[in-house]
């Protein structure tokens, strides 16, 4: 069982650590608008990307963007990566 608990803890922060790699490129394409991702990178991006999207785009249609005057504030990420945080905890203590 423990072994169990222990691949699913690795997955599990492997997904979280995606989830942070995605939330710094979100950063960096808002503050260098054109900045684009070309080649090793690229493909990295789109991998990110790939494995991050469903379970983001499941949260977005349940939480609803903040509006702070001119700008959104998309929470479903921030949710996302608390949600695998806690899991992470549960299946694997310490």
């Amino acid at each position: 069982m423990d072994a169990v608990l222990l691949i699913l803890y690795f997955l599990l922060f492997l997904f979280w650590l995606l989830l942070t790699a995605r939330i710094v490129v979100e950063l960096v394409r808002a503050f260098a608008r054109e900045w684009r991702p070309s080649g090793g990178v690229a493909v990295a991006l789109e991998t990110i990307y790939t494995v991050t999207d469903p379970p983001v785009k499941a949260l977005r249609r349940i939480i609803p963007v903040v509006r702070i005057g001119g700008v959104g504030l998309d929470l479903s990420i921030m949710v996302l990566l608390l949600v695998v945080f806690i899991l992470m905890q549960l299946a694997y203590p310490g």
